[in-house]
């Protein structure tokens, strides 16, 4: 099982996500925010969800990375693409958010989401138990992909979720080349050790 294969697509904007759009009367920007905000959401969304932070905060995260992109969007000059410039103001506010709560409980470690809200349905077509399996696959792939450090589970969940090329998950986090493909082997490695785990724990509860 691949991280790719096993992940379910983005979860929609929840109802009420676009309250998160600031206020109109600010000082306009190079790019229409309103249709980045409608091009990049879906991506923010299931970035989060997909980085860890808990379900009950996604909301609040994801407007706070639209504030922040309002703020920031005549900065953007295309030597990255927005996607690339956007996932670098995500992953600040994630750790921005982890900060806050640690500050706040020291023990706070963060559940996260682990199954898409649509994928527990799954197409009209599947019966009870192809949903049940695609539903458990999303789950333990979650499950998996937290088990990794943050550096290993950003890089493989662009280059193999979001299939961006080496060069702008780089741009993106601001390290060079070599050291995205280092983590990304590395990542991939531990991905796959992790899903081999899964298999003997399954086995080991069968023989038993």
């Amino acid at each position: 099982m691949t991280a790719r294969a096993a992940v379910a697509p983005s979860t929609p904007p929840p109802a009420g996500a676009a309250a998160a759009v600031p206020a109109a009367g600010v000082q306009a920007a190079p790019l229409d925010f309103a249709e980045v905000y409608e091009e990049m959401f879906p991506f923010v969304w299931r970035t989060v969800r997909r980085l860890g932070v808990d379900a009950s905060a996604h909301e609040d995260v994801c407007q706070e990375v639209f504030v922040v992109v309002h703020r920031r969007l005549p900065e953007f000059l295309g030597r990255s693409s927005l996607k690339t410039w956007v996932f670098g103001i995500v992953v600040n506010v994630v750790q921005t958010h982890r900060r806050s709560l640690r500050r706040k409980s020291p023990a706070h470690r963060g559940t996260g989401e682990t199954v898409d809200p649509e994928l527990l349905a799954g197409p009209s077509n599947l019966s009870p138990y192809e949903a049940m399996t695609r539903a458990e696959a999303a789950r333990v792939a979650h499950e998996l992909l937290a088990s990794l450090d943050e550096e290993k589970r950003v890089v493989l969940l662009l280059a193999e979720l979001e299939e961006m090329p080496a060069a702008e998950i780089a741009r993106g986090i601001g390290v060079n080349v070599n050291t995205v493909y280092a983590r990304l082997r590395a990542a991939r490695q531990a991905f796959s050790d992790a899903v081999h785990r899964h298999h003997a724990r399954i086995r080991g509860g069968r023989n038993g």
